[in-house]
């Protein structure tokens, strides 16, 4: 029997797509230098879409595949696939929740400890010579203690402040409900803000999120505050983000996310104060594999007749 065809959106690891051979014929749609034509020669035969969270699936590339009938995200985030055109369709979609939340969260930490601490700073200070030419670096700002305000409270958020009780801090949150935790919850990030020395974002991207934290949230910040997002660009107000650099609202940022990935606004590469990430939270060997796994067991199990392990909606 003939393997059911694959259109696979964006770059996967080869590990990955040596165990989808096994199962599919593989369409790699990354590859073409004519993404039309690509579609319009393999598109009748592709059962089965695997994309990436931030390349998503549009309704054009439903259109052009008509027998598939699930689209499989690798990665939480859903919100590049137009899901009320997969509705309309019949169309599945999965993606690969929980497998990359500690990773996440370990992130949201990293760039939290690097920034608050200038650590590429001190770094930079060592291996250029200024420690022996000039003395002791500047002093930097402590995270234990500091009270920390979580943008998003979902699986990723709920682990930043697992580790952020380990470091003895103050934590509130916003979110569209109020949870069962220890943690003083506000109703906006806008209403958050001043109560916090950082604040991190973890809200999932999407329509909902388009601009959550918003010019009057970043300007309601108290002086000086430590900014952190491994969220989505379209989730925080970019200008108002870099115009809270320039006055020192935000006195150092940590971001892993941008608008217009990865073609991203240059003037962030000209704070010496921003520590920046290829939008890599989930980018470990360990995580990439898992969310791998999870991808191809919802795959798997849609061409098998079982329920699917993670659907979205």
């Amino acid at each position: 029997m003939d393997k059911p065809g694959l259109l696979v959106v964006g770059v996967l690891p080869d590990w990955d797509l040596e165990a989808l051979a096994q199962r599919f014929t593989l369409h790699l749609l990354y590859g073409a230098p004519d993404r039309a034509a690509f579609l319009a020669q393999h598109g009748p035969s592709i059962r089965a879409i695997a994309t990436k969270g931030e390349l998503g699936a549009d309704a054009a590339m439903m259109d052009a595949c008509p027998q598939a009938k699930i689209i499989a995200c690798y990665g939480v985030g859903v919100d590049a696939i137009d899901l009320a055109a997969a509705r309309s369709r019949g169309v599945a979609v999965t993606n690969t929740p929980g497998v990359l939340t500690e990773e996440v969260a370990d992130m949201a930490f990293a760039l939290l400890l690097a920034t608050a601490r200038a650590i590429p700073e001190g770094d930079a200070y060592v291996r250029t010579g200024a420690w022996l030419q000039q003395g002791p670096m500047r002093l930097t700002t402590r995270v234990w203690g500091k009270r920390l305000g979580i943008v998003g409270l979902g699986r990723i958020g709920q682990a930043i402040a697992r580790r952020a009780e380990g470091f003895g801090m103050a934590i509130a949150y916003s979110g569209r409900s109020k949870k069962d935790v220890p943690y003083a919850y506000h109703p906006s990030p806008a209403a958050l803000a001043p109560h916090v020395d950082i604040l991190v974002v973890s809200a999932a991207g999407g329509a909902a999120t388009m601009g959550l934290v918003d010019r009057a949230a970043i300007e309601a910040l108290p002086q000086g505050t430590i900014f952190v997002s491994v969220s989505r660009g379209t989730v925080v107000d970019e200008a108002a983000l870099v115009d809270a650099l320039k006055s020192g609202r935000i006195a150092a940022a940590g971001l892993d996310v941008f608008m217009n990935e990865p073609a991203i606004d240059p003037v962030f590469a000209t704070f010496p104060n921003v520590v920046l990430s290829p939008h890599q939270a989930s980018g470990t060997v360990e995580t990439r594999k898992d969310m791998g796994a999870l991808m191809r067991r919802n795959l798997e199990a849609h061409f098998d007749g079982r329920p699917l392990p993670t659907p979205v909606g």
